[in-house]
């Protein structure tokens, strides 16, 4: 006797219909589709989450910069619209908030902790490698999806910065989120969808100032050219573009500008407290050409990315965090230009090569020969466009190996070259994994000779599998950064994915001692300090960029200890502070960001960062201090100066210690100097150079 299912199970069934269609559509993939697609896909994304998510915590509060002015935005949404380091509000970072605002949220809703920090940096890298694969797919296939997936996941620069708390995540997830609705403007023609793009663009600015328009040229000039419709009608939705981008990308902007000096913070990096002075200056054209813009200059760069030249990108600091697949990514551009040369004017995948190789150019170039600072994993966002044109490139000359004959040695010049390269990268750290460049490079050039024999004489499935396997020996050296990566203790803000390489300047990690990056005590990114003038109190020594790059304060699992990154106060003084805080709005007033830093991670009080970021800017005065002591804002002060002494004048000073130069030295010397002279000196622990200022100003 037949029996009808029950309602309830074809209920279950039509709801597990609509949810599977839900995450082909989520995917880009189709009903149609073949079926390894989708478990292909799903793969991708679970190696992608394995690499961002496991063992995220062993970096603790990662770099403890940004998580105190996330730890500040959970606690006072004015913190959250400035981006303030601290809850009271007296400086901001010197990047835009909407990284921070993210994190900021997150730590309201789960507390502080690692994980409510770092796993919503770890999610964008999942949804960005998700939605690169959705992108992809549109334009160059299923299979060119797969592998651009797995070469973006595996990018050594992405495996840190989507497991680490820098805005670079939400930079490359709006990245690519804007090249996945750039090309739904291609394919549609609809405006709004152009417009979309620039919100996102916007939004990216918001991240990290000007290198949030670097996509730009590679959507303008790619609508321009490829763009459906009259000249006219292309204009116009550039223009539209344009205004939503620069609507999008001037809320901060606007607001710090609207806001009176004098009811909200002071904008950290600047010199005048201004935000156009940030953008015109130490992070924007400051990074590109050096020096801090309109404010001091700030030497540094080539300190953490090598010397500018058109090879910097395979150097001893990037090559391994970023050009494993970068001569593969040309040759896919210029097989893909070619194999669509003769299609329509509007054709969507040649406009998408042109679009991911003018973003990669674009990049390239900027990265190449900026001589400001630049450190190694802002590369993180080349990874989208290389990851697309390795993939769309692959496809593209396997596709026509049945016609052309030719290409099949393309593709195997091209394996042999990035075998190649593999090897010579390797080499650059022989206790890392010892003979696995060689394995890449033998198995490379033996597979390289199987893919040039013509399908005619080896079986076409004996060239895919060559092929295939190729690819997978390519991946085996960024796998092994990723996997190296996700075992070590990050913290500070001079970091880089994998082991140290021979020759390079950056600090140490797996088979590398830890320490700071090389030349002496350095300032803001990089910016020497003036001499005499060693910061914050008590140990004498000027926090880095940083401090340790790898397996520095950060332990497995918890937070770094108080101190870390410049910071001088022990368990016993900073439980004094916190049980003598009384009405005081800050708990005490130290001279950097990166001393404030792990004291108010300790605490969960706010800290009087007076100069900034690295100490430098010139954001207090000693009349500002003695207004702040004299209302009880302002209890307890550490004095800048060695050991805890008032600093004197800074000797052969040049005004070249990050964004504020010598007024802010001069201005910080002024109070210490004050402090020492009008406060009480605080000996408790091991700390020295605490001043209790209650009573200095009548």
């Amino acid at each position: 006797m037949t029996t009808l299912a029950p309602p309830a199970t074809r209920r279950d069934r039509s709801v597990l219909t609509a949810l599977g269609a839900r995450v082909r559509g989520l995917l880009g993939t189709r009903q149609a589709s073949a079926t390894w697609v989708l478990p292909a896909t799903l793969a991708v994304v679970a190696v992608s989450a394995v690499l961002y998510l496991v063992n995220l915590t062993v970096s603790g509060y990662a770099n403890e910069y940004y998580s105190a002015a996330a730890l500040a935005a959970s606690q006072s949404w004015s913190s959250w619209f400035f981006g303030s380091i601290d809850s009271a509000n007296f400086i901001t970072l010197d990047k835009p908030p909407l990284a921070t605002m993210v994190m900021g949220l997150s730590v309201r809703l789960f507390g502080l902790s690692s994980a409510s920090i770092l796993v919503p940096e770890a999610l964008m890298g999942v949804a960005s490698v998700a939605l690169l694969m959705a992108t992809v797919r549109r334009t160059f296939g299923p299979a060119a999806s797969i592998i651009a997936g797995l070469v973006m996941a595996l990018t050594p620069s992405a495996g840190l910065m989507f497991r680490y708390d820098n805005p670079d995540a939400l930079l490359t997830l709006l990245f690519v989120g804007a090249a996945y609705t750039f090309i739904r403007a291609l394919e549609s023609d609809r405006i709004r969808w152009l417009a979309l793009t620039g919100v996102l663009v916007g939004l990216a600015f918001n991240t990290k100032l000007l290198q949030g328009w670097m996509v730009l040229p590679a959507f303008a000039i790619t609508y321009a050219l490829f763009g459906r419709g009259t000249i006219l009608r292309r204009g116009a939705g550039l223009l539209v573009s344009a205004v939503v981008t620069i609507v999008a990308s001037s809320w901060w902007v606007l607001g710090m500008a609207l806001v009176p000096a004098e009811l909200r913070p002071y904008i950290g990096g600047s010199t005048d407290g201004t935000a156009l002075n940030l953008i015109l200056g130490y992070d924007g054209l400051g990074r590109i050409f050096g020096g801090s813009g309109t404010g001091g200059g700030d030497g540094g760069g080539p300190s953490f990315s090598g010397t500018p030249s058109m090879l910097r990108l395979f150097n001893a600091e990037m090559g391994g965090q970023i050009a494993w697949f970068l001569p593969l990514s040309l040759v896919g551009l210029v097989t893909g230009l070619v194999a669509r040369g003769r299609r329509a004017r509007t054709d969507v995948p040649r406009a998408a090569y042109v679009m991911w190789g003018v973003w990669l150019a674009t990049h390239a170039l900027v990265f190449s020969f900026m001589s400001g600072v630049i450190h190694s994993y802002y590369t993180v966002v080349m990874a989208p466009a290389i990851g697309a044109l390795v993939g769309g490139g692959i496809v593209a000359l396997w596709s026509a190996r049945e016609r052309f004959q030719w290409t099949g040695l393309v593709l195997a010049a091209a394996v042999a070259g990035s075998a190649a390269l593999a090897w010579s990268v390797l080499g650059r750290t022989p206790t890392f994994v010892p003979g696995l460049g060689t394995v890449v490079l033998l198995a490379g050039l033996a597979l390289a000779v199987l893919i040039i024999v013509p399908t005619t004489i080896m079986p076409r499935r004996l060239s895919m599998a060559a092929t295939t396997l190729a690819l997978a020996m390519l991946l085996a050296g960024p796998a092994a950064y990723s996997v190296s990566t996700m075992a070590t203790a990050y913290s500070g803000g001079a970091v880089a994915a994998g082991p140290v390489a021979a020759g390079s300047t950056a600090a140490g990690g797996p088979g590398g001692a830890p320490g700071g990056a090389p030349g002496g005590a350095q300032a803001r990114d990089g910016g020497q300090a003036p001499a005499g003038f060693p910061a914050d109190g008590a140990n004498g020594t000027l926090p880095t960029d940083g401090g340790s790059a790898r397996g520095g304060q950060a332990g497995p699992g918890g937070p770094a200890a108080p101190g870390g990154m410049g910071g001088s106060l022990d368990a016993a003084t900073l439980s004094y502070l916190v049980e003598h805080q009384g009405t005081a709005k800050w708990i005490v007033a130290v001279q950097s960001a990166n001393t404030a830093a792990p004291i108010e991670l300790s605490t969960g009080l706010p800290v009087l960062a007076a100069g900034g970021f690295s100490g430098s800017d010139p954001a207090f005065t000693l009349d500002q201090a003695k207004a702040l002591i004299k209302s009880g804002q302002l209890r307890f002060v550490m004095t800048f100066g060695a050991g805890g002494q008032p600093g004197g004048a800074p000797s052969g000073a040049s005004g070249q210690a990050g964004s504020g130069g010598q007024a802010s030295v001069s201005s910080l010397v002024e109070i210490s100097t004050w402090v020492a002279s009008s406060c009480t000196a605080v000996t408790i622990g091991s700390s020295t150079g605490l001043y209790d200022c209650v009573g200095a100003v009548q």
